[in-house]
């Protein structure tokens, strides 16, 4: 598995996504409460951009009539058809017994860490033979 820096944590608002696409994929990378998340940026139904879709909260009932609201920006909601995915897991709350959307693992690091070498440039043995410079490969 390879490693993408794909964003500054600040170009993401709370409650917000950003596409981008890491080895032709586009992945929809969303901040909920100060955490990141990564999906596949296709909705498994029928293809829809995710990243178009809206971060809601789980609804449950215990019966009819009554419901309560949880999770408070956990859920996304497909923008064509509705479908909903938990943001943690990608498991389709529509169908979720055969229905998830492929996540990818994200972590925050810190920009010194990811700039720390040691880089070291490559070099070649050079010397001068009657004033001709030759160079070593």
């Amino acid at each position: 598995m390879s490693r993408h820096v794909v964003a500054h944590t600040d170009d993401i608002p709370e409650g917000g996504a950003r596409q981008v696409e890491v080895k032709g994929r586009r992945i929809g990378v969303f901040k909920v409460n100060g955490e990141f998340f990564a999906l596949l940026d296709k909705c498994p139904h029928e293809g829809a951009s995710l990243c178009r879709g809206r971060l809601v909260g789980l609804a449950e009932s215990d019966m009819p009539g009554e419901y309560s609201l949880s999770r408070e920006g956990e859920m996304l909601r497909c923008p064509w058809h509705g479908w909903e995915f938990d943001i943690r897991s990608g498991q389709s709350y529509c169908d979720p017994a055969n229905t998830k959307v492929k996540q990818f693992a994200v972590t925050v690091e810190d920009g010194a860490t990811l700039a720390k070498g040691p880089y070291v440039a490559e070099t070649f043995p050079v010397s001068i033979e009657q004033n001709y410079v030759v160079v070593e490969v």
